[in-house]
């Protein structure tokens, strides 16, 4: 049978062991698949930025970016290739620049989602070139600060309107920090959230493609202790709720890879932050839901080059808003939304791929998790990162916990490792 080579790019900056792991995944699972009267198989490879033809064409079927938000010119070559030449591109990043986390908090806000109260301001200070005296001087109105919090009430936290790795988010609990912070602003707009406190529970979904991993969180914990191992920690109704406030978001941006906060209070999810679509994806933040997350993108990656899966050039919000506009309790709105989800993801053919032609998955993650190549793989990521004297205990620590999962992966499924020992099922993954 003729052969047909995907091409796979990985688009990458300071990442290290999630592609090195993806790449060897990959490779053993040794995939030769029918396709009509062809044979397809599939190529790895990392993409290397340089002068390029807007009409040159690329070799890539598919590519997994993580870098555009800060690379422009690997940005603007990802434009090029999903505009003029249908390559599939996780995430399409004209869709990250446009749906900062202000147009995401609007557009779930029409949808229902019980967002926490949130307001915009106006920056605290504007350049003194160009119009922007004589526009402020006409047009901007005085506005009380004081009288905005009281609306958005304490205590509560000030972030800027487009987000970005925590910068500049400050927790306010009365005037005198609520002053200060605005006052250190500077140009930048800012939001005003009212805190969902107290809270008893935060999590974080991380979703690809249709799949999400609710797992639960700690943000005052060091970065590698954020992604808390726990077990059974929500109910099954509330598992379902935040996998799919994931699914739909995802969904609704034309986001193939993202995680979304939520906070529990009184029984009730609270979205807070969901426009992260540059995810935690190293080993040494995610440690023992690192295999979850590589796996993820290996079946997710592997359907859309092996479908040729075409790019989403703009989102069609019509059906959800026509679902947010029917008198409907808002479980049951999101269940509808879910349905244009899973439709948006083909959730079903992408489950019977994996059913047909990912078997082995799980086997060959498994196996691979365990050898002395991850191992090397997470201390070079360790290496990279930590103080030379800390680097040993470290990787011991992210591999010892890998081989945790390991265990609780063979108690699931005892055929991946014969013999092993009884333990917890992570129940909060699907």
């Amino acid at each position: 049978m003729p052969v047909q080579t995907r091409q796979i790019g990985l688009s990458l900056g300071a990442d290290l062991c999630w592609p090195a792991c993806y790449e060897e995944i990959v490779q053993r699972l040794q995939l030769s698949l029918p396709s009509g009267p062809n044979t397809v198989e599939f190529a790895v490879e990392r993409v290397r930025p340089e002068p390029f033809d807007l009409r040159a064409k690329p070799k890539y079927d598919l590519v997994i970016d993580r870098v555009t938000h800060w690379f422009y010119t690997t940005r603007e070559w990802v434009k090029k290739i999903a505009i003029m030449d249908d390559v599939y591109v996780l995430n399409n990043p004209w869709m990250i620049q446009a749906a900062e986390k202000h147009t995401t908090y609007c557009a779930m806000m029409r949808l229902g989602f019980p967002i926490p109260e949130t307001w915009l301001l106006p920056p605290k200070e504007y350049p003194t070139d160009a119009d922007f005296p004589v526009t402020t001087r006409r047009y901007n109105k005085l506005f009380d600060l004081n009288k905005v919090a009281e609306q958005v009430g304490y205590p509560m936290f000030m972030k800027p309107y487009d987000g970005g790795a925590w910068r500049g988010v400050s927790r306010v609990d009365d005037a005198a920090a609520l002053h200060k912070g605005y006052d250190a602003s500077g140009q930048q707009i800012m939001h005003l959230q009212n805190a969902v406190d107290p809270f008893d529970l935060f999590v974080r979904g991380i979703g690809i493609g249709p799949q999400v991993n609710v797992i639960k969180y700690d943000p005052v914990a060091p970065l590698h202790g954020r992604y808390v191992v726990d077990f059974d920690f929500v109910n099954d109704k509330e598992l379902a709720t935040l996998q799919r406030f994931t699914r739909v978001i995802n969904a609704f941006f034309c986001w193939d890879y993202n995680s979304c906060e939520s906070l529990r209070k009184n029984g009730v999810f609270h979205p807070i932050d969901f426009a992260n679509a540059c995810p935690d994806s190293q080993v040494t933040s995610l440690h023992y839901h690192f295999p979850w997350m590589v796996k993820a993108l290996v079946k997710w990656s592997l359907f859309c080059a092996y479908t040729k899966r075409k790019p989403k050039l703009n989102p069609n919000w019509a059906p959800y808003f026509a679902i947010a506009d029917k008198d409907l309790s808002f479980d049951e709105k999101l269940l509808e939304y879910d349905a244009l989800a899973r439709d948006y993801f083909d959730a079903d053919r992408f489950e019977e791929f994996c059913g047909t032609h990912l078997a082995h998955l799980d086997e060959v993650a498994f196996d691979f998790f365990g050898t002395p190549r991850a191992k090397a793989i997470f201390h070079e990521k360790v290496a990279a990162l930590y103080p030379k004297h800390e680097v040993e205990a470290f990787t011991e620590h992210f591999y010892g916990l890998v081989q945790f999962w390991r265990k609780t992966e063979s108690d699931r499924k005892p055929t991946l490792a014969r013999g092993a020992a009884s333990g917890p099922s992570a129940g909060a993954t699907s």
